[in-house]
């Protein structure tokens, strides 16, 4: 918990800097970029930037070796000495989630997913995007997934809407009914 706050301040600090100099998205790109550095634990990144046995200086030239390669102005650059200094690059990717929400929130983008029993055409994921951008007035982004356990149907989601149009649901309410008339 107390990570996701520190989270939210650096990344509520950074969005803002980045406004204010018209490179909100620019931050947040690199963010999620080097973010991604950290998943790859072949490229032992997060210990090189977390390890306190490492010295601060050396932390410190490689975290601006990675800067310079992702094309970081001196903002971006700072910050991220911030977080070492801070021995905070540990939340560097929950901040880059952080960012990316504020991001979305700030042009309207909402993520979404529909699940299926088969995989849908483009046509018809289309047409089912089209329809929740109208319910919710927010641009979607749908991730698609294939469960053939709903049987038939679609089940949609975007942030705490959920339209549930499975024929599992349906038959588990038919089941229920009939229970209730026993």
């Amino acid at each position: 918990m107390k990570q996701i706050i520190l989270a939210k301040r650096y990344a509520k600090a950074i969005f803002s800097l980045g406004k204010e100099k018209g490179k909100v998205d620019t931050y947040a790109e690199t963010l999620v970029a080097i973010a991604g550095l950290f998943e790859d634990p072949a490229l032992e990144v997060a210990d090189a930037l977390t390890n306190p046995l490492y010295p601060l200086d050396a932390r410190q030239n490689v975290m601006a070796a990675i800067a310079k390669s992702t094309g970081s102005d001196k903002i971006m650059t700072s910050f991220l000495n911030l977080l070492i200094e801070k021995k905070r690059v540990d939340a560097l990717p929950e901040i880059a989630a952080q960012v990316q929400v504020m991001v979305d929130r700030e042009e309207n983008i909402s993520h979404g997913s529909v699940t299926s029993a088969i995989k849908l055409d483009k046509a018809l994921l289309a047409k089912v995007q089209a329809t929740l951008e109208n319910i919710t007035g927010n641009k979607v982004i749908l991730e698609t997934q294939v469960d053939p356990l709903i049987i038939g149907g679609i089940v949609a989601k975007v942030g705490d809407l959920v339209l549930d149009g499975s024929i599992r649901t349906q038959l588990d309410g038919l089941k229920e009914s009939i229970k209730g008339r026993e």
